[in-house]
């Protein structure tokens, strides 16, 4: 059998596990991603380490260089980990492959002084709903009081390096950590206690400055990828490329390309592929894919390289026509021998998962990917807050459009997540008073709507209050009429609540009560006053009844609430007003309800 003949069979090997690095924005997921490629390049592997579009790969030889004992490449046929650089979580959720995440495995980053932040647990949600297993990098180490770093040391050999007090410091923190995942559902240990990976999470204490426990994370990752993975890892290496789009940009010479982590199969370039659109799936042939030129040619003019074929799993950036309309986050097949109406139905399949419940009254949501427009949706759709239109890409003035046919004043708002607003959207937001947010970390873009919410809230319940008869009781002193009637004048004194202008009196005779007039004025030593509080004693001027008649000295009298007020106090505003407006009002339903007991309800 020649040469030929064995390649047209298909070709099972193994290809690279996928790693993600998440954690919130300052605990060092960058600096760790350096570190682990800076490690290799000091052991002189600065060729082995390959910067790919969008991803590392570090060759399992690198590894077991900078693992040093702990790795026994022998143990492993895994060829090496592919560290995805993704820039935030959002696009690690984007980044799927048939319906589970793109990555295999996760590393989640924690500052170990610093503990759970707002995205630590938003990185903790995804990493739940995408049932992706993960351990925890605790870094920064080398930051706790009295650590002396030993560069690039397995983390139990420096530990052993430091005093007592320290290590006891550090555990301390560590043992934090593990309390917090275990708040969020997850049994953990550090990494070396664990016996079964699959049922625990395993904590390495780092320090991505120092290098110190980095090749026991690498050791951790690659048997966990070998032990709980192999299997996953078989694909057909010489069959039509499978893929994600990591990021659509314009690149010089080239027009607009995608950069692109290929899963399964291979790319060459001259396929035709099929990539999630904006308007559904794409069509088109691959005019070039290109590569990040080695380090140490970086000089050159040329920042890529072309190569003729992709084998996963790998970055890689595609050139090709009509690539516009593509989405972040989507899927991309090779077409080759295919079926063409099929790919182009698996695509459309793929692309519907991620689906977002809209309504028909909401706010629009603008993202950078597709992953990021789930990711907000579902922390939108925790919140109660709807959807009227969910979409990939910048706010333009059409969104503005639909953000003002809003009928909730709520709901006349934009949240921009990772996207630019154009000018003439942003002018025209303002003109339209639609307000924008944007953000490129989640929790912050919800908090701020949802203070925004808040502020309108308040002052439409100010403004129904405002409109709102208060309730109050009061009482006509003896000896203080100045006139008796016409408008009758009397001295009173604010029993509960509060007194104001122009609201109808009401006396109570057993269960009925009877409108006796409406109070005009309020005088305190001669002043006009708008309004008075329990204990104050001051004139009033009563339009109506006369003293003697339908109202007597010692009389209590109360504002006479009309029913549907009474309601909404009761209901909606019993926390805006005061604990004295809240006893009249509960004396004054009392005082109804023995007649009616459905009285305001």
């Amino acid at each position: 059998m020649s040469d030929q003949d064995a390649t047209t069979e298909t070709e099972h090997t193994l290809r690279t596990p996928i790693v993600a690095v998440l954690g919130h924005v300052d605990h060092g997921k960058t600096s760790l991603l350096d570190r682990i490629r800076g490690s290799a390049v000091t052991a002189g592997e600065s060729g082995a380490i390959t910067q790919h579009i969008g991803a590392t790969a570090v060759p399992l030889d690198v590894i077991s260089n900078i693992a040093g004992e702990l790795v026994d490449p022998t143990d492993f046929d895994l060829p090496g980990l592919l560290f995805i650089d993704t820039p935030g979580h959002h696009s690690f959720s984007t980044l799927r492959s048939r319906g589970g995440a793109l990555a295999d495995i996760a590393i989640l980053v924690v500052d170990v002084n610093d503990g759970f932040q707002p995205q630590t647990l938003e990185a903790i949600d995804i990493l739940k709903r995408t049932q992706t297993p993960f351990i925890v990098a605790a870094n920064k180490i080398d930051t706790i009081a009295g650590w002396n770093p030993n560069e690039n040391m397995p983390v139990q050999q420096t530990m052993d390096a430091q005093s007592e007090r320290v290590v006891s410091r550090v555990n301390e923190k560590l043992y934090e950590l593990i309390g917090e995942l275990s708040d969020n559902g997850f049994s953990a240990d550090m990494y070396w206690r664990v016996q079964n990976f699959q049922a625990n999470i395993g904590v390495v204490p780092v320090s991505a400055e120092t290098g110190e426990g980095i090749p026991d994370l690498l050791t951790v990752m690659m048997g966990l990828s070998q032990r709980y993975m192999k299997a996953e890892m078989e694909i057909d290496a010489t069959g039509p490329g499978v893929g994600t789009v990591l990021e659509v940009k314009d690149t010089q010479g080239f027009g607009t390309t995608l950069d692109a982590i290929i899963y399964d199969g291979t790319i060459r370039a001259d396929d035709t592929i099929v990539v999630g659109g904006l308007q559904g799936p794409i069509v088109t042939d691959v005019r070039a894919l290109l590569r990040p030129r080695p380090l140490e040619e970086i000089r050159t003019e040329k920042q890529f390289e072309q190569v003729d074929a992709v084998a996963a799993a790998d970055g890689v950036k595609i050139a090709a026509p009509d690539l516009d309309d593509a989405i972040a986050g989507a899927p991309i097949r090779v077409l080759r021998d295919r079926d063409r109406a099929e790919v182009i139905a698996e695509v459309e399949e793929e692309l519907s998962e991620i689906e977002v419940t809209t309504q028909e009254e909401g706010v629009v949501v603008k993202a950078d990917t597709l992953g990021s427009l789930e990711a907000i949706s579902s922390t939108l759709e925790e919140e109660e807050i709807p959807i009227m239109r969910a979409e990939v890409g910048a706010v333009a003035p059409r969104d503005v459009r639909v953000a003002e046919t809003a009928n909730e004043p709520t709901h006349r708002a934009i949240l921009a997540f990772s996207v630019e607003v154009l000018d003439d959207a942003r002018r025209l937001a303002e003109q339209e008073g639609v307000t924008l947010f944007e953000d490129d970390v989640i929790y912050q873009l919800v908090e701020g709507y949802d203070d925004h919410v808040t502020e309108i809230e308040e002052s439409q319940q100010e403004q129904i209050l405002e409109n709102i008869t208060r309730p109050a009781k009061f009482r006509v002193l003896p000896d203080h009429t100045f006139r008796q009637n016409d408008p009758a004048v009397v001295g009173v004194e604010v029993l509960s609540g509060e007194l104001r202008r122009n609201v109808n009196v009401v006396k109570w005779d057993g269960n009925e009560p009877t409108r006796v007039g409406r109070l005009k004025s309020l005088q305190d030593e001669g002043e006009d006053v708008d309004a008075a509080r329990r204990g104050e004693q001051l004139a009033a001027s009563i339009d109506g009844p006369t003293v003697g008649r339908q109202i007597e000295e010692g009389d209590d009298l109360w504002v006479e609430i009309p029913e549907k007020h009474a309601k909404i106090l009761e209901q909606e505003l019993k926390e805006e007003i005061s604990v004295d407006e809240r006893e009249a009002l509960s004396m004054y339903l009392e005082k109804h309800r023995n007649r009616d007991p459905f009285w305001g309800k």
